[in-house]
């Protein structure tokens, strides 16, 4: 492929109104932020490095993850209507250049950012996340985890399994437990026990009034520990009742993997939310593609107007594609939409009006 002059202008125009469009509306969001959070930073005893370089670096991270699609289409549209506007477009294709070859370089950009996106969501973003959200929780949102506490059903080991009817987060002690192994699909012990407290890593438990039941075929044998304790280690931790609210924003790809992995393995099913973050690490970079796309067709036309209706109907298409895409993630979420579905469904659409908006433009 040869990268001529006009591709190599174009270029440069898409980068340099991309990184401006950065660079403005990062400033904005770390004002509004900042203004949201000011409260918790003064009153918590947090240094002004720390919140540089353990909060504020990773909120602009974080923050330009999220929005590098809509930052492409606004970028897109700015400096496609001024070349428009000077006319610059109308000479380009007199000069026999065809509009799809018209559309090459906003291509290469637009890979180019899609790439270091997919690359940045798979791997840097979730550790910058994993710190800003560490800060969070220690100096601004204190009470931001959920978890199973009741009714716990899970398997610890290919096979045992555990029951616990309530567990007490704040001391780290389940109540009224019952674990149970199994051989040759047959229960083959049975432990219960009205208390079992957490004494520390790697899984060491103690376990109060316990009962302890030997199965051998129709021979059973009893052993009670009334006002005894039991210690035991077990596959099981604190951290494995908790689970923060946005625990899949910190977690790798990787981690994501395991995590599925041992949700399954414990009998809890796939975990949607974590197959869905998977899914939107990818899903969503490929968006700057296609909304370059409709960028450059809805801008590339010389109308009475100029950049401000290109601008207007160019944030109007990115607030229906950001409704779209959180409306079918979180029915994806709550309702049996598959989740790859989920994910993807705003970026079919939207590849659909691309092309609509490509073919009108062409002519």
């Amino acid at each position: 492929m040869i990268f001529g002059i006009l591709d190599k202008y174009i270029l440069k125009k898409y980068l340099q109104s991309f990184f401006f469009t950065v660079l403005i509306f990062t400033l904005i969001a770390i004002a509004i932020d900042f203004v949201d959070k000011v409260d918790a930073f003064l009153s918590e005893p947090v240094t002004l490095r720390e919140i540089i370089l353990n909060y504020l670096i990773k909120f602009i991270i974080h923050i330009n993850s999220l929005l590098w699609p809509l930052f492409s289409l606004i970028s897109v549209i700015f400096f496609t209507s001024r070349m428009a506007f000077n006319s610059e477009i109308i000479a380009i294709l007199n000069a026999g250049v065809s509009y799809r070859r018209f559309l090459r370089p906003y291509l290469v950009g637009a890979g180019l950012l899609t790439g270091l996106l997919i690359l940045a969501n798979h791997t840097i973003v979730p550790r910058s996340n994993r710190t800003r959200i560490e800060f969070e929780q220690t100096y601004v949102w204190k009470d931001q985890d959920k978890g199973k506490k009741e009714n716990i059903h899970m398997f610890i080991g290919p096979d045992t399994k555990i029951y616990i009817r309530r567990f007490n987060q704040k001391d780290s002690v389940a109540y009224n437990v019952r674990i149970e192994k199994f051989k040759a699909h047959r229960i083959s012990y049975i432990l219960s026990a009205n208390r079992m407290r957490w004494l520390g890593p790697p899984g060491h438990w103690r376990l109060d009034d316990y009962v302890a039941r030997d199965i051998n075929g129709m021979h059973e044998h009893l052993r009670m520990g009334i006002r005894k304790h039991l210690d035991t280690l077990l596959q099981l931790t604190p951290a494995d009742f908790v689970q923060y609210l946005n625990a899949k924003e910190q977690m790798s790809t990787k981690e994501l993997h395991a995590a599925i992995n041992k949700q399954v393995a414990r009998g809890l099913g796939t975990p949607k939310k974590f197959k869905i973050e998977i899914l939107r690490r990818t899903s969503e970079p490929v968006s700057i593609l296609i909304l370059t796309l409709i960028g450059a067709a809805v801008s590339s036309r010389k109308v009475r107007g100029g950049m401000g209706l290109h601008l207007a109907l160019g944030i109007g298409l990115g607030a229906i594609f950001v409704f779209l895409s959180r409306f079918s993630t979180t029915f994806a979420y709550n309702g049996n939409f598959p989740a790859a579905a989920g994910v993807w469904l705003p970026n079919i659409v939207f590849a659909v009006i691309a092309l609509i908006l490509t073919r009108k433009a062409q002519k």
